[in-house]
């Protein structure tokens, strides 16, 4: 027998339960992992939580939870290149992450954890390293301009912000104003969010905002056009298929083959950070996500097994 986090029905954090499940195995085509660390990410409880998101991403109950992790393979099933037992991994396994073990597909996304980076650190990468990569591509972010991102005090906004300055982009970043240190520490300047947004970011930047990128909601997306963003200079990861003002909606699934890879990069060199806003044992799984859910985490949450 194993561990793995499910729940039988739709809710909140007090449907997750804890349980023995038969100890899964790899099939032709599979590897099993060996969980060490499940990276959350606010779909993971909206998934869990909304019937109607849930259908459409094909997730049905009863179900496990979770999709990003990292860990070492520990089977590998007929078939399989390019992977042993031992290898330390990182990837995506929707509903099946926050588990002792995981069977998965490599070509589903199944990556190498380089040699120093932790697994925690690994865990965060799938979806926020790959959907802050993507929300910057779509808007053609690149050395000059200035970036309004909203959310940036997030899972996904610390690396959209650090990856913008990379590209050499001034970047203003929207959050409460208790996450102004931490956002001067990833090299944003503060906005706080709210009522008056355009008028806050039109006096941070003078020379005007040229991009901007929504993580949460439309309130950027409305700053940024008052500003005179044009609409294909302002991404959306949150606002639905068809944001408001024509502008582009994207995802993790947008993001080019090398986003993890580069991202690592940056990481090992020390020229990109993983702020871990929390650690949990699985144990705790309802106390992690309740805090995921509350929406004012600085950085990521893990949960370890």
């Amino acid at each position: 027998m194993s561990r793995a986090v499910v729940h039988e029905s739709f809710g909140g954090p007090e449907v997750l339960e804890l349980r023995e499940v038969p100890e899964p195995h790899a099939g032709p085509g599979e590897v099993r992992v060996r969980v060490a660390a499940a990276g959350l990410n606010p779909m993971d409880w909206m998934l869990a939580a909304m019937p109607e998101l849930a259908r459409a991403f094909g997730y049905t109950v009863p179900s496990g939870f979770g999709y990003d992790l990292a860990g070492a393979v520990d089977e590998v099933g007929e078939g399989v290149a390019g992977f042993a037992a031992g290898d330390r991994v990182y990837g995506g396994a929707l509903g099946r992450a926050v588990a002792d073990y995981a069977v998965m597909r490599p070509e589903d996304g199944l990556w190498r954890t380089p040699d120093g980076i932790s697994d925690e650190v690994a865990s965060m990468l799938p979806v926020a390293g790959r959907t802050a990569d993507a929300a910057l591509n779509a808007i053609g972010l690149q050395a000059g301009d200035t970036v309004l991102i909203g959310g940036a005090a997030g899972g996904v906004g610390v690396f959209a912000v650090q990856l913008a300055r990379l590209r050499g982009a001034t970047v203003i970043g929207t959050g409460a104003d208790s996450t102004f240190g931490f956002l001067r520490e990833l090299g944003a300047e503060p906005v706080a969010y709210g009522s008056g947004l355009a008028d806050r970011v039109r006096a941070l930047g003078p020379g005007g905002v040229t991009a901007a990128s929504a993580l949460v909601g439309i309130e950027t997306i409305e700053a940024a056009l008052a500003l005179g963003v044009p609409p294909g200079r302002i991404s959306a990861i949150a606002a639905g298929p068809n944001p408001p003002g024509g502008v582009r909606a994207t995802g993790g699934r947008d993001a080019p083959p090398d986003a993890l890879d580069r991202i690592s990069s940056a990481i090992m060199v020390g020229a990109l950070t993983v702020p871990i806003a929390a650690t949990f044992p699985v144990e705790q799984i309802r106390e992690a996500v309740a805090l995921q859910r509350g929406g004012h985490v600085h950085g990521k949450i893990v949960v370890k097994l």
